[in-house]
């Protein structure tokens, strides 16, 4: 599958270009919105060695598993239709740790990766607030603050 983030009228003339060699029938898919950025990437990836390092039951892997799975699967099935259907019918009826195991590696069913900006700034704040009320302590460095963390604060 063929996945272009559009910014310009340049990249919008080099999509049409690409449309008008493809062999029919073809799917095409729009979304709205920009991929998450690095800088929310780095923020949430900063984040899952924290929650380790304050869990060390559990590893590194582990913890990025979980937030993908009990923060950013809701997140994309609600919002994502052909997520929630691949993820349906694979995923959704297994026990808890073989879902996690699905979000990890080798597996790593993309959750975070499909993300728009903007279901990435809710994906990281259901994360800051599901490990808060858990009394996790994450830190918000100054570079990375408005990286998308807070809803309506541009990437």
């Amino acid at each position: 599958m063929v996945q272009r983030f559009i910014e310009s009228e340049f990249g919008r003339q080099s999509l049409l270009r690409f449309l008008e060699r493809q062999e029919m029938p073809f799917t095409v898919s729009i979304g709205r919105g920009g991929k998450r950025t690095d800088r929310q990437n780095r923020l949430f990836h900063l984040w899952v060695g924290e929650i380790q390092r304050q869990n060390q039951d559990e590893s590194h892997e582990w913890w990025r598993g979980y937030c993908k799975l009990v923060i950013g699967v809701p997140l994309l099935r609600h919002e994502d239709e052909a997520f929630r259907e691949a993820y349906d019918q694979s995923v959704k009826g297994l026990p808890f740790e073989q879902k996690i195991r699905c979000m990890m590696e080798p597996i790593a069913m993309p959750v975070t990766s499909r993300m728009t900006t903007k279901q990435m700034t809710a994906f990281l704040d259901g994360v800051h607030r599901h490990f808060a009320e858990q009394g996790i302590i994450l830190t918000v460095p100054d570079d990375l603050r408005y990286a998308g963390l807070n809803a309506g604060v541009p990437a």
